[in-house]
Parts: structure tokens; sequence; C-alpha cells
């Protein structure tokens, strides 16, 4: 396998409620609060287009993830068996990003108000993009 490295630059970062890993649902959809994304001025007018409404996908870097996570309890439930974490949505693996499909309340200047997104304060966003329609198998 050839070897490389790539550098990743945050555009952003949460504000939420949320300041640890343990009061964060494991989904959004799982009583995740709105949180704030604090876009980068560099980078904001690439949010031209982008409205209260519409649903985007944030992608994120689980800062606090652990990287060498490679098998685990899907949830944390050791009742069931172990899984690679590529097989789940666990943060804890070897490239920690995360992706959250929410929908875009308010947009104030550079800061748009999103929610439900389960992502801690302080979580750097990587991304955001359009999300697709959903479909009757989504």
């Amino acid at each position: 396998m050839i070897k490389a490295s790539y550098k990743i630059e945050p555009i952003g970062i949460v504000r939420s409620e949320l300041v640890n890993c343990e009061a964060a649902p494991h989904q959004g959809n799982e009583g995740a609060p709105d949180a704030w994304l604090e876009v980068n001025t560099t980078v904001a007018e690439a949010l031209e287009g982008i409205k209260p409404g519409d649903e985007i996908i944030v992608i994120t870097w689980f800062h606090k993830a652990h990287r060498n996570t490679l098998k685990l309890h899907p949830r944390g439930d050791k009742s069931m068996p172990l899984k690679g974490s590529f097989a789940t949505r666990s943060p804890d693996r070897p490239n920690p990003i995360g992706l959250h499909r929410v929908t875009v309340l308010e947009i104030t200047g550079n800061r748009l108000k999103v929610g439900p997104i389960e992502a801690v304060d302080g979580t750097p966003v990587i991304d955001i993009k359009p999300a697709l329609p959903r479909t009757e198998d989504s």
C-alpha cells in the first residue's frame, strides 16, 4: 500500500450545548440539539446559495475520537458481537470523519444554525455539501 499524507483544513467549528462525548446521542435523530456552525470568514462566500430549510451534509472531524479502534461493540453494547469499525457508525475509527444530515434553520453572516446534530462543542467542520433528495429506500 502506498503511504501518503493529506492535509485537511477545518472550514469552521461546531458551537453546541453538548460539551462532552458522553452527553452526545449516537445519532442526530436520537435527541441531539440544534447547534451553530461558525464558518471561517476566509471561506464564508462558499455559503452562497444555502438557505433556511435546506438539508445539508456537514462533514466533521471527530477530534476526540480514538483513531486506533479497529473493532468494537456497536453502540458500546457488550452483549453485541464485535464488529469492525468500518461496519459501524462509531466515531472511533482510523479516520474519524463524521457525516451529519441536518436542516439549516437560520443563517446569520458566516454562522448557520442547523439541527439536529450530535457533534460536541468545538468539533471541527471540514466540509458542507447539499444533501441529495431522500428516496423511498433511504
